[in-house]
C-alpha cells in the first residue's frame, strides 16, 4: 500500500488495509514481492496530480520486475480523471474512486476474473467505528476521521466533486472508535474532516463539535485531542470557551484562512471577511493566552494584485502565526477559479511565496524561543532521526507530520511517554530540551547531560 496525500486519505488507506485484512490478505513492506499493489492517490492541486502519476508509474515497473499481478490506483485520481486514466494507464488492473473503495476487496476478485475495470459512483460511505482498519501510524498516536466530503463553495477547490457532500459520523460511533483505540494505548487523537467545524450539523439529529468534544473528554484513557481543519464561520466563543476549560483538548488551533483580503475573499467564497477573522483571532487570543496557531494562505490567486498581497503579507507579520503553510495557487480543471481571467504568472506566485515564508521564518523563530526555559508537555516518539544519542517528540503545539519536533537531550523515557521537558534551544522549526523528572528542578542554563536513554 501506498498512501499519498493527507491525513484523510490515510484513513481511507487504513480502511482499505483492514477490508482486506478481513478477507485474508496480508500486508508486506516490500513491494517487489507484492501480489496486489494499492496506491491511495491525492489530486488536490497540480503537483499533487504529479506526485500520484510518476508513484504509479514507479510501482507499475514491478509487473515485469516484481511479483505484482494486481495493481491498483484508489482515490481521488481515479475519481476526477477515471476514463483519461483508463486509456493512458493500461498497466492499471483496477481503478477505485472515492465512491467505491469500501468495495474494494470485491472489486480485486472481480478485476482479476474480467480485467481491468473502473469503478467510481457517487461518494456517500463514510467508515464507522466497526470497520476493520489498520493501524499506519505509530501505536500512541491516532487520526480520527469524525466527517467526510465538503459543502463550501470554495472556488478554488475540487475536493467537493472528489468527496461528495459533507456527512458526518454519528457521535457514538466517533466515541465508541476513540474509546477502544485509548484502552489499546492510543494518547493523541488528531480529528480531521475537511470542514471539522461544521461536525454534525448535517445529522438527522443534529449536533456539534463542541457537543463532540463534551463527550470524548470522558474517555479516561485519551491523553490529548488535536483539532485540524477548522473552517474560521463555525469558531464560534462557545467552542473556544470548551478548549480553554478542558485540559484534554491541547490549545492548537488549525484554522486554514486562505486569505484576509476582502477582495480575495469574495471572489474565494469563503464566506469570511478581514473584520470578521480580526475579530476571531482577537476572541480566541483572549480565552487561550496561550494559543499555538496553524493556518494555511493561497498566494497568487487570480485578480491578487500587489496591494491584496501586502495587505495579507501585513497581517501575517501582525497575527504572528505560530505554524504557517502557504500555497502557490493551482489553477485546477473544473473550478470556477480555474476559469476566472487575471490569472497570476507563475513567477509572481514563486515571489509572493518566497516573501511570506521568509517573513514566516523569522517569525517562527521568534515564536520558538518564547518556549526557552519554560516547562512543556512532550509526547516521546523514539530515538532521534538524525542521531541515537537524542530521543524526539512533539509538544501539544507540534501536531504530527506538518509542524517541527522536540529533540531531548537529557532524561530517560518510553515511546509513548509524555514527559515535562524544559526547552534549552530554539530554532525555526524545532526545539531542544531536556526531561525533568517530578522530583527534579532545573534552570535552564543547566542542561549539560552526556547522553540520554530509552527503554525498549
Amino acid at each position: 500500500m501506498v498512501s499519498l496525500g493527507c491525513p484523510k486519505n490515510r484513513i481511507d488507506s487504513e480502511v482499505i488495509l483492514g477490508l482486506l485484512g478481513d478477507r485474508g490478505y496480508s500486508l508486506i513492506e516490500n513491494a517487489a514481492w507484492a501480489d496486489i499493489i494499492i496506491i491511495n492517490t491525492c489530486t488536490f492541486i497540480q503537483s499533487a496530480t504529479d506526485e500520484s502519476i510518476e508513484t504509479i508509474l514507479e510501482y507499475a515497473a514491478y509487473k515485469t520486475t516484481g511479483n505484482c499481478r494486481l495493481l491498483v490506483v484508489a482515490g481521488c485520481l481515479t475519481q476526477r480523471y477515471q476514463e483519461e486514466l483508463k486509456e493512458e494507464l493500461p498497466e492499471v488492473d483496477l481503478f477505485v474512486g472515492t465512491g467505491e473503495y469500501q468495495r474494494i476487496a470485491a472489486l480485486i476478485v472481480e478485476s482479476g476474473e474480467k480485467g481491468q475495470i473502473v469503478a467510481t459512483g457517487i461518494p456517500e460511505y463514510i467508515h464507522d467505528y466497526t470497520t476493520p482498519r489498520v493501524s499506519t501510524t505509530p501505536f500512541y498516536s491516532s487520526y480520527i476521521k469524525i466527517a467526510e466530503g465538503c459543502s463550501n463553495p470554495c472556488t478554488f477547490c475540487i475536493i467537493p466533486q472528489l468527496r461528495g457532500a459533507f456527512r458526518s459520523r454519528s457521535e457514538d460511533s466517533i466515541f465508541n472508535e476513540v474509546k477502544a483505540l485509548a484502552e489499546k494505548g492510543v494518547k493523541e487523537f488528531n480529528l480531521v474532516a475537511q470542514d471539522t467545524t461544521a461536525y454534525g450539523r448535517d445529522l438527522d439529529r443534529p449536533t456539534t463539535l463542541k457537543n463532540l468534544l463534551t463527550q470524548l473528554v470522558k474517555i479516561d484513557d485519551l491523553e490529548w485531542i488535536r483539532l485540524l481543519y477548522c473552517y474560521p464561520t463555525l469558531m464560534n466563543d462557545e467552542l473556544i470557551e470548551l478548549i480553554a476549560a478542558e485540559d484534554k483538548i491541547v490549545k492548537y488551533i488549525d484554522m486554514p484562512l486562505q486569505h484576509v483580503d476582502d477582495t480575495i475573499l469574495k471572489a474565494m467564497k469563503r464566506g469570511t471577511r478581514e473584520k470578521m477573522i480580526k475579530g476571531l483571532l482577537q476572541r480566541i487570543k483572549k480565552s487561550l493566552p496561550d494559543v499555538t496557531l496553524r493556518s494555511a494562505f493561497i498566494v497568487g490567486f487570480p485578480g491578487e494584485t500587489e496591494k491584496e498581497f501586502e495587505n495579507l503579507l501585513a497581517f501575517i507579520e501582525e497575527t504572528r502565526f505560530d505554524h504557517l503553510g502557504v500555497f502557490k495557487y493551482s489553477q485546477e480543471e473544473g473550478t470556477p477559479a480555474g476559469a476566472m481571467e487575471n490569472q497570476v504568472k507563475e513567477e509572481l506566485k514563486e515571489e509572493r511565496y518566497n516573501r511570506i515564508m521568509e517573513v514566516q521564518q523569522a517569525i517562527s523563530l521568534e515564536r520558538n524561543r518564547e518556549h526557552v526555559g519554560k516547562r512543556v508537555r512532550v509526547l516521546v516518539e523514539g530515538l532521534s532521526e538524525e542521531t541515537d544519542l537524542l530521543l524526539q517528540g512533539r509538544a501539544t503545539f507540534q501536531a504530527p507530520e506538518i509542524d517541527g519536533i522536540t529533540y531531548i537531550n537529557a532524561g530517560q523515557a518510553d515511546v509513548g511517554d509524555i514527559k515535562d521537558v524544559l526547552i534549552t534551544e530554539a530554532h525555526p522549526y524545532d526545539l531542544v530540551g531536556e526531561i525533568i523528572e517530578e522530583d527534579e528542578s532545573i534552570s535552564a542554563d543547566e542542561h549539560a547531560i552526556d547522553e540520554c536513554h530509552i527503554r525498549p
